[in-house]
């Protein structure tokens, strides 16, 4: 939860309601939610929950306003750590919610999940002309670590013991240190 916020962990239940863009019985859903990236999202983690079980921590989440309910976006890691601890995330918000600083709230949010789960490295990336996506994960701490000829890759890692160390011990790290670059597309815009 954050000041705005709620990233509420999604339930295959509700992941797939957001596949078929039907909100079950409780849902609150703002107009125009889920979109294209949201429904993508949520089949990625189905398809995860049906290979090895429920991920969470390292699962979906749907970003909700905290005033109301409403659904806004979504947010979430594309698996597990790797054997490196390291994950790949990825977020986005319906149009009419751009621009408030939410998206950059939700992955503050999702960053201290992964950092209090232990994760030694996340990762995004986004389109290249993409410099919203761009500046919501320079604002939540990533690093820009290099560019391909589609994507700007982004990048935070954490010391040791940083999980336990109340806000301490994040370090970004820089284009020399960088990880190859995720295969999977993090923030990229909806087609």
């Amino acid at each position: 939860m954050t000041t705005r916020l709620v990233l509420h962990p999604l339930t295959p239940a509700e992941a797939e309601c957001v596949v078929q863009g039907r909100p079950g019985p409780d849902a609150l859903w703002a107009p125009d939610y889920p979109n294209d990236g949201d429904r993508a999202g949520a089949k990625h983690f189905l398809e995860h929950c049906a290979n090895t079980g429920k991920p969470q921590p390292f699962g979906a989440y749907e970003i909700r306003l905290r005033e109301n309910g409403h659904a806004i976006g979504g947010a979430g890691f594309h698996g597990v750590p790797d054997d490196r601890g390291q994950v790949t995330i990825g977020y986005g918000l319906i149009p009419a919610m751009r621009g408030k600083g939410y998206a950059s709230e939700a992955l503050r949010a999702l960053l201290e999940i992964a950092r209090a789960a232990g994760v030694a490295s996340v990762r995004g990336d986004a389109d290249l002309d993409n410099t919203a996506s761009q500046h919501v994960m320079a604002a939540a701490g990533m690093r820009f670590v290099g560019e391909d000829d589609l994507l700007r890759h982004y990048r935070i890692d954490w010391t040791a013991g940083s999980a336990a160390e109340p806000g301490g011990g994040a370090t970004a790290t820089d284009g020399a240190a960088a990880s190859q670059p995720s295969p999977q597309v993090s923030a990229r815009r909806p087609s």
